[in-house]
């Protein structure tokens, strides 16, 4: 009786949570190699937010951080008082980032899934460096050859256009056409990149389903659309949500490599990157680019949680937190 009394007791001792240092001890290790971690992100991600002090003032290089004239949310009516530059900024920003990561979505998985179904490994392996070789290519070097290919008077296109009877096309006089040239370069550059994580994620399959699947009669088609999109739900939908808090983080090196921000094509390529370039670097005010900036990630931060409340409605499973 009295060693029954005694596991009884010890059961609920056991079944009790470890304090904090208990934690510690126990896992001392795993807490030391996280330590480098910890201080660089600290030091590289946190203390750096202390200059977001510089959208409340007007900076002066002689007063420094916390010795300019605080000015409260002045800097922010900068970017709002040409209520058309935001504007345009803003649309052009939501749109080429927004098909980018709509589309590339698309185009990713599809490439994972057709790399999926490639049988021999060295044939995978030589279209896998193929396609990754776009990535590590530079955006200036992207918008040289761009330029062979849509100069007015010696492009590619251009003379082909020609040979056949056409009229030239005006590419770099006409910024209607540099919606679709953005978003198809961006998402041809990120493909191959793209598509790594989630052929990672096919590798990892249970190949049981496909293989009682191809017994049951599934063709390829069937199998790829019954198991292996479903499958891939999980991690398509993560990916979403991780890049859509970057959608209004444009990279200025596209537009400045592509269209040498080329005035006559601000319409459709003035995005709040370049918006922020031109306030910083050109005109030399720190405070107001740091102002946009900072918008830029609070609109990128609400629009994650926003997405994270839709995905969660609908499937608590599948969202982020």
């Amino acid at each position: 009786m009295k060693s029954k009394q005694n596991n009884k007791k010890a059961v609920p001792a056991a079944g009790k949570r470890l304090t904090l240092m208990q934690e510690i001890r126990k896992k001392w290790f795993f807490y030391l190699i996280a330590i480098p971690g910890v201080i660089c992100l600290i030091l590289f991600c946190y203390l750096p937010m202390a200059g977001l002090y510089v959208v409340f003032e007007r900076y002066t290089f002689q007063g420094g951080l916390f010795g300019s004239e605080f000015v409260g949310l002045q800097n922010f009516k900068f970017f709002f008082m040409n209520l058309n530059n935001a504007i345009r900024a803003t649309r052009n920003t939501l749109v080429i980032n927004g098909f980018s990561i709509g589309l590339g979505v698309v185009v990713n998985v599809g490439l994972a899934v057709l790399l999926n179904e490639i049988n021999g490994r060295r044939y995978r392996k030589v279209t896998q460096s193929v396609m990754l070789f776009p990535y590590f290519i530079s955006w200036i070097v992207v918008g040289m050859v761009a330029l062979a290919l849509f100069d007015e008077n010696t492009g590619i296109i251009n003379s082909a256009i020609t040979s056949l009877g056409g009229t030239p096309v005006e590419w770099y006089s006409n910024a209607d056409y540099w919606w679709p040239i953005m978003i198809i370069t961006t998402i041809w550059k990120n493909a191959g990149y793209g598509s790594i994580i989630y052929f990672c994620a096919l590798t990892g399959f249970d190949q049981s389903l496909y293989e009682a699947a191809e017994i049951d009669g599934a063709g390829r088609w069937q199998r790829i659309w019954r198991i292996t999109l479903p499958l891939l739900k999980p991690t398509i939908i993560i990916m979403f949500l991780l890049n859509i808090g970057g959608i209004l983080a444009g990279g200025v090196d596209q537009i400045m490599g592509m269209t040498s921000l080329n005035p006559l094509l601000l319409e459709k390529t003035d995005t709040i990157a370049t918006f922020v370039y031109r306030s910083a670097i050109v005109n030399g005010q720190f405070e107001s680019a740091s102002a946009i900036t900072l918008y830029q990630s609070i609109f990128g931060f609400f629009l994650v949680l926003g997405s994270n409340l839709l995905v969660k409605k609908f499937d608590p499973d599948y969202a982020l937190f």
